[in-house]
């Protein structure tokens, strides 16, 4: 293993040599391993076995407005991994605040939350990509947008059928803008509430992504 998971491993786990490791490569194989070297820098383990996980019976899509606020940002995607949720995808709308796609610290979140979580898949983060092209592209079994405007929504956890896939839109501080809105409507997105009170952008998307987890429980 490198060097800041060997120290992990060693250091704040505790694990010594002999003793028994899961790995995970985040494409649904698991490998059970015993410590050959507990070197705290450089830990070798020799594989044992490895079998294959089920995937996910669907999947579970948030797409959200990253907020300028990255430590958020941050927190969101290792809850929404912790959660179970399958894919994120970061949307630029015409309120969001553009803000440099950090990929590599984003990926490590993912990948850190996936083995705290102890899941075998990794999820999918998309780079990020326009709203309009995101509602023009072909969309999943259920499509829903969760958005301020008042207006008859469906509360999120009963709109959701389990089993199928799912996309929820999350949008940034300040809401989709009313165009927008009308477009997702027009191409088949569902409006939905995700509650009574108004939420931050990552905390409706940890919502969103625990109601859609909920949903396919």
């Amino acid at each position: 293993m490198d060097e800041p998971t060997s120290k992990y491993c060693i250091q704040v786990l505790r694990m010594e040599r002999g003793g028994r490791v899961l790995l995970a490569d985040g494409s649904g194989n698991k490998y059970e391993a015993v410590i050959a070297d507990d070197n705290r820098k450089k830990c070798v383990l020799n594989i044992d076995s490895v079998s294959a996980v089920p995937a996910p019976p669907c999947m579970l899509h948030i797409a959200i407005a990253f907020t300028k606020n990255v430590s958020r940002m941050e927190w969101f995607l290792e809850k929404a991994v912790e959660i179970g949720i399958t894919h994120i995808t970061p949307i630029v709308t015409t309120r969001t605040e553009r803000e440099k796609f950090k990929a590599e610290r984003f990926e490590n979140i993912l990948v850190s939350a996936m083995l705290q979580s102890q899941q075998f898949f990794l999820p999918q983060l998309s780079e990020p990509v326009a709203f309009d092209k995101l509602v023009a592209g072909g969309l999943p079994q259920q499509a829903f947008i969760a958005h301020c405007l008042p207006e008859s929504k469906t509360h999120l956890l009963d709109a959701a059928k389990p089993g199928n896939d799912a996309m929820l839109l999350i949008g940034p501080e300040g809401d989709f803008t009313p165009e927008e809105i009308t477009d997702a409507l027009s191409r088949g997105f569902i409006p939905v509430s995700l509650g009574n009170t108004r939420l931050r952008t990552e905390t409706a998307g940890m919502v969103g992504a625990t109601l859609l987890a909920a949903a396919n429980r």
